[in-house]
């Protein structure tokens, strides 16, 4: 793998402090394989995430890179919503940027990102979303508050990344076109995942693996379940947790899936894809999810929605998303998929071949590098 220094020759290395709020999700999982990229090809790197939330499973992914962050991590009290407890967490992100005389602050999400950019001193403050305040609308308190607060902190970033052509575009129509550095750098996968997972012997017909919360659409994979249980009981797997995991054991109970649906906790997405034979994700809103990523490159069939990013993962096949909030489309959808598994397994594989020609993690990674090259010389004043 060549290093920074190979690719930009009398280009010094950098200092680059990752923050974010939960070390959980396609977010987190874009944090460490940033880390460990620019690691690797040489820059000194440092993480500031939130202590409160993660679980073992964010310890075991931090303990992973021990040996490889230089300017190492640090994890204190970060709220969900705003409050007091934000100015602690940005006086410490403000501090570590200091003490670690970093050159690239980069804020991952809405709480990373205002942390990272309300930093002041010699410093180029980069910004990608992941969906964070842009799921919000202007209609109501919660949306108001943080889509102003991103017009504000907009004049203090000199670089903004967003992992989806769809992500920028809905940036610039709710809050505004930026005037600083703007690059589009797709979320990308590893070598390693394109090694491909089999469904396990008793497998259910579907699987759904995420976050167990209404934008993540369980409510209407449920729905639709109820629709094809008339015909006959399509088996499902529910995976992760979150917190309306009580209202959908009610919705199970209410639509009378106890039997034929179960829930288990969160698992690592190769574990969880073998206890399916068909992916579900039927998302009301999305940036641009690792999880598609993740089953594309498995070789894992898919069914998802039209939103986010995901339509830029399909490409050629985009006909094929389902409508969000649509429980008899993506009830027909599923119905159809495991009627004609011949056909499914093709479009399988011809979304693998798209994902590994062009979502991969090291184009990811050097991606993101020229970006902040490109801004440490668009605003020298920064780091001078």
């Amino acid at each position: 793998m060549p290093t920074f220094a190979d690719r930009a020759p009398g280009v010094r290395p950098l200092k680059i402090l990752h923050v974010l709020r939960s070390p959980v999700g396609g977010l987190f999982r874009h944090v460490i394989d940033l880390a460990r990229a620019q690691a690797a090809r040489g820059h000194q790197v440092g993480i500031v995430a939130d202590s409160s939330t993660g679980g073992a499973r964010a310890d075991a992914a931090f303990a992973t890179l021990s040996g490889q962050l230089a300017l190492g991590l640090t994890r204190v009290p970060m709220s969900r919503h705003v409050g007091l407890s934000d100015l602690s967490a940005q006086r410490h992100v403000a501090q570590r940027a200091r003490d670690t005389g970093a050159d690239v602050l980069h804020g991952h999400g809405a709480k990373g990102g205002a942390y990272a950019r309300l930093c002041g001193g010699r410093i180029i403050r980069v910004y990608t979303p992941h969906g964070g305040s842009l799921h919000y609308s202007r209609g109501s308190p919660a949306g108001l508050l943080y889509l102003t607060l991103e017009q504000v902190l907009m004049a203090r970033t000199e670089l903004f990344l967003f992992e989806s052509r769809y992500g920028r575009d809905v940036f610039s129509a709710k809050i505004g076109t930026p005037r600083s550095l703007v690059r589009v750098v797709h979320n990308g996968v590893t070598a390693g995942e394109f090694t491909e997972v089999a469904a396990q012997e008793d497998a259910t017909n579907v699987v759904f693996i995420g976050e167990l919360r209404l934008l993540k659409g369980v409510d209407v994979l449920l729905e639709a379940l109820a629709l094809l249980a008339r015909d006959r009981p399509v088996t499902a797997t529910i995976v992760g947790d979150g917190p309306d995991v009580g209202q959908f054991h009610t919705q199970v109970e209410r639509l009378g899936l106890n039997a034929s649906t179960r829930f288990v906790g969160p698992l690592p997405a190769r574990e969880a894809f073998k206890l399916g034979r068909l992916l579900v994700a039927p998302s009301r809103a999305e940036s641009l999810p690792y999880i598609i990523l993740e089953a594309a490159a498995a070789a894992v069939p898919l069914i998802t929605t039209n939103v986010g990013g995901i339509p830029e993962v399909f490409g050629p096949q985009a006909s094929r998303l389902v409508p969000p909030g649509d429980a008899p489309a993506l009830a027909r959808a599923i119905a159809a998929a495991l009627a004609d598994p011949a056909t499914l397994r093709t479009e399988t594989l011809t979304l693998r071949t798209r994902v590994q020609a062009e979502f991969s993690a090291d184009v990811m990674a050097d991606a993101v590098l020229d970006a902040y090259a490109d801004a440490l010389a668009q605003f020298p004043a920064q780091t001078n």
